[in-house]
């Protein structure tokens, strides 16, 4: 913005409050939206409506402002719609006529008159009057693309949404598919929850926490990572079926696939194991994709995916021997993936688990386009669920993968409290040893798992990543209405 403009704009508001207009006024007159007079008066043509003689009064900002000498035409945006209206100068009376002359692009307007259509056929308002109803100071941005200005898109979201119409396709395709979620889950029986963001002990997940502290008390809390564990203690506490829509909070690097503040949906169903989750997210995200999008197949950064059907279900090791050759249960092999991770620069692991996870998510989450279920997850990477009973190595876990990346996450959930201690302090030693990831001991928790917890179920859906698919986003900052960004230089 030139300092000339800065001056321009400064000196229309000092003339306008000179003469009495209030540019910032607290009520707004009578109104129809923009969508609603379009509706009404679309199909119709310009002998009818210079017969029906309809008028109008509507409000938005200011887009566009052009002057042909006696006749001036505006351009309204009001939450998605615009409509054009036209001015004459001349036929204002001269308050009105000072006000047109003081309009800014970007101003927020009330426009009343009579509906017509121009010799091109566009709907217009015929402005016979003109209210003020917000001034703005600043220039709209003529043009919003390009590399450059992708940092400035994010930290200035407002503007995007102004100019940038997929921007705002995308913030209403995400506000769809969270009301969506919520209808599926509530006609499922399950009650929507409410549990604390600030926690005294973090835990649910393997991740390290943002600490704050609280001044009244003089302790020191942690914003969540997981939701997991105070919805467990609501089964415990007789609610059968629980979910919550909310951030969570994990202090770890940003890519297009991670923020620290992100939004999950967790769910909790007493009396199901992991593969009636398996079946539940099957469903749920059944009922979103096609209330989002029309339909069952996505594009997304040019592949289809298709999210009908039944999906695969292939354990951990079957898909890393299918992908490797090798075998995570044979010691032999088991060197032989080490082998292949150095080979990729990443050092050993220093767990069997990890290196089967490490594997897994080096060699096969890549390839999993087309919606996937990866089940059986070794146990040393899954503190909180029920161990299979054909393999005490492994637990009864899945993960849903779309596009190369986890949406989701489901356990049979570990309720046996002395197998939970025994894990919490395996997660101890780990702590001990330097893993700033490991679930800390939480005492609390314990005590609620010995008063009873009956076989349930969870399931964890990453919201933003689901968005991310639906939206064909090639980054989670594409999603989020005010993503994290880094520092500006010298802020």
């Amino acid at each position: 913005m030139s300092e000339q403009e800065r001056r321009t704009r400064r000196e229309r508001l000092s003339k306008l409050r000179a003469e009495g207009v209030d540019p910032y006024p607290a009520r707004v007159g009578p109104r129809e939206r923009i969508a609603a007079v379009r509706a009404a008066h679309d199909a119709k043509d310009a002998a009818a409506l210079d017969a029906e003689r309809p008028r109008a009064a509507v409000t938005g900002r200011l887009l566009a402002l052009r002057s042909f000498g006696k006749l001036a035409f505006l351009v309204l945006r009001e939450d998605g719609s615009e409509i054009q209206a036209s001015v004459q100068p001349a036929e204002l009376e001269p308050r009105q006529r000072e006000l047109f002359e003081a309009l800014d692009v970007g101003d927020f307007l009330r426009v009343e008159g009579r509906v017509w259509r121009t010799r091109k056929g566009e709907l217009t308002v015929a402005a016979e009057r003109l209210e003020l109803l917000a001034k703005s100071m600043r220039p709209l941005p003529e043009k919003w693309h390009g590399l450059q200005d992708v940092e400035l898109r994010f930290r200035q979201r407002y503007l995007d949404l102004l100019v940038n119409e997929d921007a705002r396709r995308v913030a209403l395709l995400r506000s769809r598919a969270v009301s969506a979620m919520r209808a599926f889950l509530d006609q499922h029986g399950f009650l929507e929850v409410e549990t604390p963001v600030l926690q005294p002990l973090y835990g649910g997940a393997a991740a390290r926490p943002f600490v704050t502290h609280h001044n009244a008390y003089d302790q020191d809390l942690y914003l969540r990572i997981s939701d997991e564990l105070y919805l467990k203690r609501l089964v415990i506490g007789g609610l059968d079926r629980v979910y919550e829509i909310g951030h969570n909070f994990r202090n770890e690097g940003v890519s297009r696939k991670h923020n620290p503040e992100f939004t999950m949906m967790e769910c909790y169903q007493a009396y199901a194991d992991f593969r009636d989750m398996m079946d539940l997210v099957q469903g749920l995200f059944q009922f979103v994709v096609p209330r989002v999008t029309g339909g069952t197949r996505v594009k997304f950064q040019g592949q289809e995916i298709e999210f009908g059907g039944e999906w695969p279900r292939l354990s951990m090791r079957d898909a890393v021997l299918e992908r490797t050759g090798l075998d995570v249960f044979d010691s032999d092999h088991e060197r032989g993936l080490a082998r292949l991770l150095l080979e990729r620069g990443v050092p050993r692991p220093p767990t069997w688990g990890v290196l089967v996870d490490t594997v897994f998510s080096e060699f096969v989450e890549p390839t999993l386009v087309q919606p996937t279920f990866i089940t059986h997850h070794p146990v040393e990477i899954s503190p909180l669920a029920k161990r299979a009973p054909e393999n005490p190595r492994l637990v009864e876990r899945f993960e849903v993968f779309v596009a190369g990346m986890e949406l989701g996450n489901a356990f049979s959930e570990l309720n046996d409290p002395d197998d939970q201690r025994a894990r919490f302090e395996a997660a101890r030693l780990e702590a001990a040893a330097g893993d700033e990831e490991a679930h800390p001991m939480d005492e609390d928790f314990l005590l609620a798992l010995e008063h009873g917890m009956p076989p349930t179920g969870g399931l964890g859906v990453g919201v933003d990543r689901l968005v991310m698919v639906l939206a064909d986003a090639p980054s989670l900052r594409e999603v989020l209405l005010f993503p994290h960004m880094k520092p500006e230089q010298g802020g």
